[in-house]
């Protein structure tokens, strides 16, 4: 059993001397930095990628492994979608940037105010931002432009707009 599977790991208080607050910071693209420096260690990229998480009292984006965790900053949404995946019937599923893979639910779906796409992914807890190779591959499901319209495993959904989530 991990500290982190008992149910009050995210109120327990810090290690003497630390803070939960982190210089961590996830840009609008998907890297990480931290005091100001890219990370560009591919395997601690990596871990913190599948570390993302929400505070579950509060809300805020936490990095958690399991045994510690911490507060981070995100500029935009905390998951990015690389790739999708169509499968029959027209189903979508999301290739996350943390290596995992999910159905979309297309009721999430919505267009930020630059043209990109939002899904919410994790079961709904956390907003992933499409790539630009991942909204591309939208484009077979596009049945309108304007207002923009998908059909996902049968079903036609016109993108909201971001800000009315």
């Amino acid at each position: 059993m991990k500290p982190g599977d008992h149910p009050d790991f995210f109120r327990f208080a810090p290690p003497p001397g630390t803070s939960r607050e982190s210089s961590i910071r996830l840009d609008r693209e998907g890297r990480f930095w931290h005091d100001g420096a890219r990370v560009d260690h591919p395997a601690i990229e990596r871990g913190l990628r599948s570390w993302i998480g929400r505070h579950p009292d509060d809300g805020r984006p936490i990095l958690t492994n399991g045994y510690d965790w911490c507060y981070f900053q995100v500029d935009d949404a905390p998951l990015f979608v690389d790739a999708l995946r169509i499968g029959e019937g027209g189903a979508v599923s999301l290739l996350l940037f943390d290596g995992t893979e999910e159905p979309l639910d297309p009721a999430t779906l919505s267009l930020g105010e630059d043209g990109v796409v939002y899904a919410r992914a994790r079961s709904g807890a956390l907003e992933a931002r499409f790539s630009r190779h991942a909204q591309t591959q939208l484009a077979p499901l596009l049945v309108e432009a304007e207002p923009p319209t998908l059909r996902v495993g049968g079903r036609e959904v016109t993108l909201p707009s971001r800000a009315a989530r």
